[in-house]
């Protein structure tokens, strides 16, 4: 018998993407606003790359924007990364895994103190971790 390799999706950190993990992270497609379970996430834990299980976001972070995407006013120091988009017909600016790259969201000037920054991420690019009881 023929021994299967395992070359059909990506393994992470966090176990193999699914496709719509793979459009958004890779392909830097974005979800349907209001889609992600994690919007309605609220228990202590951080939000970790699906792609390659680095640590982003602490749930400290996160607040209620109203955008219909999580949204975080901090990113953990040196784990998400910038660069100019001009896709759309507009200027924003992408926001990715310093680890691996894969595509998050985006950051706006619109966030609230101390920062005044949304990081408006896409719920498909992150796995939540919750603190365990006790700790």
């Amino acid at each position: 018998m023929k021994e299967q390799t395992s070359e059909k999706a990506p393994v992470c950190g966090c176990g193999p993407l699914s496709e719509a993990q793979k459009h958004v992270l890779h392909g830097h497609g974005t979800e349907p606003p209001g889609s992600s379970p994690l919007n309605g996430e609220k228990r202590p834990g951080h939000y970790d790359c699906a792609a390659c299980g680095k640590r982003l976001f602490s749930s400290t972070a996160k607040y209620e924007s109203g955008s219909g995407w999580p949204s975080f006013f901090r990113a953990v120091p040196g784990a998400v990364g910038e660069r100019e988009d001009r896709s759309l017909g507009m200027v924003r600016v992408e926001i990715h895994c310093a680890g691996c790259h894969g595509h998050l969201g985006h950051v706006f000037p619109d966030g609230p103190p101390p920062t005044g920054l949304r990081y408006c991420t896409n719920g498909l690019a992150l796995h939540f971790v919750p603190d365990e009881e006790g700790a």
